[in-house]
């Protein structure tokens, strides 16, 4: 007898232990993913090695000294425009809580859009771009620097008064950032691409976390079809940035394409793209601090997907998968299922028609950085440009 109630003695305390671990790791899923997706974006301004997941062929074209210096001034200076924006945002809540415009509209550098602010044109470098928060808009200058502010008349009539280069822009190359990550996340691939290809790059910058996918594409729409009639068009996407340009394709397969983009475009290179999904964005979704850091689009990846994914296209052109695979490390990640880069499994990733899938043993944050990855992109690229953009 004393058997039996120790044995049921030891059920009744085991029950409440699980439902605490439970508990726990409820609570703890949203911190495993903050630390995902920011800490990365630390260590991108170190070097690769300090990355304690990547192996040894991950590092094996490290960049050059002079290179790696010139990054942390650009990190150092990243920091200091931060700061220029911040003011700048102070400035403007003031003016649209009084009414009154600020009259001394002076010319100042920015970050070139963080968070906060969605491009909606190009033009050889400047660009016009909204607040998500404020609505108001902005253009910059090639440098990113603000020229004006205010309406969108107010800056598309200031462009007109700019000395932009009349050169025919015959081919350009959209690099789209992820989640929670920024157009600076893409300067390494632009660098490649520019050395080695004939292309004009668009490192196009939107406020990921602060509007739907859609609205994301809608914006991304307006840039490409403000550009010249006989433009070439290649996109390179990391994580959700993929997802962006796929609800682009998918919108102008729906509601009409009169400015022929489609056809214009020549090929396009998906890193790390959620194509079915993400389980972790599902998993993580049961708890609300969830979609509050992440906004509408981290919940039309994970819980909405089924249905949101019926508004996306696949791409009527070329396009190539850069997957990573990090298995062979000791860690992973318990809320990804099988082989993945610790967010986006290598099945989550696939998508029927595409003309090659490659995987490197690199974290889903780094793959943008990653020299494979990278000369990947640029060989499956040039192979696919058109004799008549050349």
């Amino acid at each position: 007898m004393r058997r039996i109630a120790g044995t049921m003695g030891s059920s009744h305390l085991r029950q409440p232990s699980e439902l605490q671990r439970s508990n726990v790791m409820h609570r703890i899923y949203p911190l495993i993913l903050l630390i995902l997706l920011l800490v990365p974006n630390a260590l991108n301004s170190q070097q690769p090695t300090l990355n304690p997941f990547l192996t040894e062929h991950t590092v094996q074209n490290p960049p050059e000294q002079n290179e790696q210096n010139e990054q942390n001034e650009q990190n150092e200076q990243n920091e200091q425009n931060e700061q220029n924006e911040q003011n700048e945002q102070n400035e403007q809540d003031e003016s649209d809580e009084t009414g009154f415009a600020n009259p001394m509209n002076l010319l100042n550098k920015t970050a070139g859009g963080t968070q906060w602010w969605t491009d909606h044109l190009w033009d050889h470098g400047y660009r016009i771009q909204q607040n998500t928060l404020t609505k108001h808009w902005r253009l910059l200058d090639p440098d990113d620097v603000r020229l004006t502010w205010g309406t969108r008349a107010e800056c598309d009539t200031c462009l007109t008064e700019q000395a932009v280069s009349k050169t025919e822009t015959r081919r350009v190359t959209l690099l789209l950032h992820g989640l929670m990550r920024t157009h600076h996340s893409m300067k390494s691939l632009e660098h490649d691409l520019l050395q080695q290809s004939d292309t004009e790059i668009i490192r196009f910058a939107y406020a990921s976390t602060r509007e739907s996918i859609g609205e994301h594409a809608a914006a991304l729409r307006e840039v490409v079809e403000g550009l010249p009639n006989e433009t070439r068009i290649n996109f390179v996407g990391h994580s959700m940035g993929n997802i962006v340009v796929r609800h682009l394709i998918g919108d102008l397969q729906r509601d009409g394409d009169p400015k022929g983009i489609l056809p214009r475009c020549e090929a396009m290179v998906m890193l790390g793209p959620p194509n079915n999904g993400a389980a972790i964005a599902r998993r993580l979704s049961t708890n609300s601090l969830y979609g509050w850091v992440t906004g509408k689009g981290g919940l039309e990846l994970g819980p909405e997907w089924e249905t949101f994914e019926k508004k996306l296209g696949t791409p009527p052109f070329p396009f190539a998968i850069i997957a990573g695979d990090v298995s062979d490390n000791s860690v992973q990640n318990p809320l990804v299922d099988g082989a993945s880069d610790f967010v986006v499994s290598i099945e989550e990733a696939s998508l029927e028609g595409s003309k090659a899938f490659h995987t490197v043993p690199v974290l889903h944050s780094f793959l943008m950085n990653n020299a494979d990855a990278r000369k990947f992109a640029v060989d499956f690229l040039t192979s696919h440009q058109s004799d008549q953009a050349k």
